[in-house]
């Protein structure tokens, strides 16, 4: 059998700085989230969208376009080093991600089958933490106020909301892996998200001053709910 080497690059416009950039287009759900063409309204979890493990490790396959200019160095790192997760150059592999600079910033919600798209927009959507989020979108992971329990957690102010785009505050029945409410995550959005009026969208409850969408890269709870998704023994 052909071993599968993990690859391990870094897009060369890399930085830690956060952004909140995704397409807004009519064809999005809560944002960057780009609908199957099967959706169902059950939990990415229970629709066996996880990627297959073999052995101690899942290995997702991955193609990268022409778009963006490449070294060998750090993207995937922080997943190959935490969790059980092994990005790998696809071969012949018929289930694999594609990152290509289109649209805006955006993902679907796990495994989908075949060649599956990460779009990363050169110009506002290169940086640490957005490739991350949208990552953790492929591996099977929503938004973190979109969570079952957020209203425990945090406030949406849906009078703030533009017109049209209240969706992206919907809950979801989401598998929250006992994992706690994380105002870190690489998956919270900023308090601004989607205002009409410059006025708050979602605040957090214990402290409405509180700063939100700020992570630079995932948090401890991102990576835990990998591992504990995926069973990694690490």
């Amino acid at each position: 059998t052909t071993r599968m080497t993990p690859v391990i690059l870094v897009l060369f416009l890399l930085s830690m700085t956060p952004i909140f950039s995704v397409s807004l287009t009519k064809f999005l759900i809560h944002g960057d989230i780009m609908p199957s063409l099967m959706r169902n309204a059950d939990p990415c979890t229970a629709r066996g969208c996880k990627w297959r493990k073999k052995g101690r490790y899942v290995y997702v396959p991955f193609t990268i376009a022409s778009d963006f200019i490449f070294q060998q160095m750090l993207l995937f790192t922080s997943f190959h080093r935490s969790t059980c997760i092994r990005f790998v150059w696809r071969r012949k592999q018929v289930d694999y991600l594609h990152f290509f600079s289109g649209t805006g910033c955006w993902s679907y919600i796990g495994r989908q089958g075949k060649q599956q798209k990460i779009s990363l927009q050169k110009n506002g959507c290169v940086y640490t933490s957005t490739v991350q989020h949208e990552v953790l979108h492929a591996l099977g992971f929503h938004h973190e106020q979109v969570r079952s329990d957020r209203d425990s957690y945090v406030k949406i102010h849906f009078g703030n909301i533009r017109p049209g785009l209240e969706s992206n505050f919907r809950k979801v029945q989401t598998n929250n892996l006992g994992t706690p409410y994380d105002f870190n995550s690489v998956m919270q959005y900023p308090n601004y998200a989607f205002s009409k009026n410059g006025l708050p969208t979602i605040t957090a409850r214990c402290n409405p001053n509180l700063p939100l969408g700020c992570a630079k890269q995932i948090s401890r709870n991102d990576i835990a709910r990998v591992n504990r998704l995926y069973k990694c023994s690490k």
